[in-house]
């Protein structure tokens, strides 16, 4: 009888610490500089793996969210690692969609990690970053975690040295953002200058600065500048989160979530309740921490524990390596 192979694993949220908007690109993106950072806020994903003469892929999704990320990764993953069977998958979401949270691609990453793990297929780094830009310009990020620069797409990406984590306060409001417009509406305003001076400042958010409360102190958000324009709750919002007492507070990728960061857990349990008593039941609110790479590779190995040789454990190696591969 063939045994199942199965773990429960946390895709985690992401912020951006800071994003820029440059020139359009032949292929139709945004040149971008960011910085991605990892978050304790995470859907949950079990996956379980059979090894069959067909490869059959199913998805138990309360939310039935069309041409889900988590089926297409999966169906990748099995044509890259050139195996078949049967791929058994069920989500809980808890990350809000449509907030620039990249819920959906951390979903995605967290198959194309887990799955060949449980398959007993090697697929190293390089493929496997190959395979998440082609599901979307943030899944390469959530291979690897921590904190780190992306440039081009968001796909070219450099880890930033871990720092001792902040505690924060997410706050998803429900609103919709139309990235797509929020694109339209920011490209007149790229002028050549304007973008030689944000790659300046944005060089010297990444080299400057001994913590993230630092580095994220003269940080940016440009969709902020036209996404306020049309959603004026959100320009209070990050102004309520201000005023209790946040070092630094955005919105994150192109909204419409804002987050602060707070220098210790008091600060948060304080703006918890000034943005609950200022607008109760309107907005969801998440306690968040900053996860380190080195924390998110831990929280990998451990899900993943049973199915890893001890000498593939330890933290130098990744992706995680399967116990099962010949």
């Amino acid at each position: 009888m063939t045994r199942v192979r199965r773990a429960r694993v946390k895709a985690l949220a992401k912020i951006n610490l800071d994003l820029r908007v440059l020139a359009k690109r032949p292929d139709g993106f945004h040149e971008l500089r960011t910085i991605f950072q990892t978050i304790s806020l995470a859907d949950s994903l079990d996956i379980a793996f059979t090894p069959a003469r067909q490869t059959a892929i199913a998805l138990d999704d309360a939310l039935g969210i069309p041409d889900n990320l988590v089926v297409r990764a999966a169906r990748l993953a099995m044509e890259a690692m050139r195996t078949t069977g049967h791929v058994e998958m069920r989500l809980t979401k808890r990350i809000p969609m449509g907030a620039g949270l990249g819920g959906g691609s951390s979903d995605a990453a967290a198959v194309l990690l887990a799955l060949p793990v449980l398959a007993g297929r090697r697929l190293e780094i390089a493929p496997l970053s190959r395979i998440a830009a082609e599901l979307g310009s943030d899944v390469p990020f959530f291979l690897l975690g921590g904190t780190a620069v992306g440039i081009g797409r968001g796909t070219e990406l450099f880890p930033l040295p871990d720092r001792p984590g902040a505690p924060g306060l997410l706050v998803a409001p429900g609103i919709h953002v139309n990235t797509a417009q929020a694109y339209r509406d920011l490209s007149p305003r790229l002028t050549s200058e304007l973008q030689q001076n944000k790659i300046v400042t944005f060089q010297a958010q990444t080299w400057g600065g001994r913590s993230v409360e630092d580095r994220a102190g003269g940080s940016a958000n440009d969709f902020e500048s036209v996404v306020f324009e049309q959603h004026r709750s959100l320009a209070l919002l990050k102004k309520r989160l201000q005023r209790a007492g946040a070092r630094v507070a955005m919105m994150t990728g192109s909204g419409s979530a804002v987050f602060g960061l707070f220098g210790d857990r008091d600060g948060v349990s304080r703006a918890l309740a000034v943005v609950r008593g200022e607008k109760p039941g309107v907005e969801r609110a998440f306690p968040i921490s900053l996860v380190s790479r080195v924390r998110y590779r831990a929280i990998w190995r451990r899900a993943l524990r049973e199915h890893i040789q001890p000498k593939h454990s330890t933290p130098s190696l990744w992706p995680p390596q399967s116990r099962y591969s010949s």
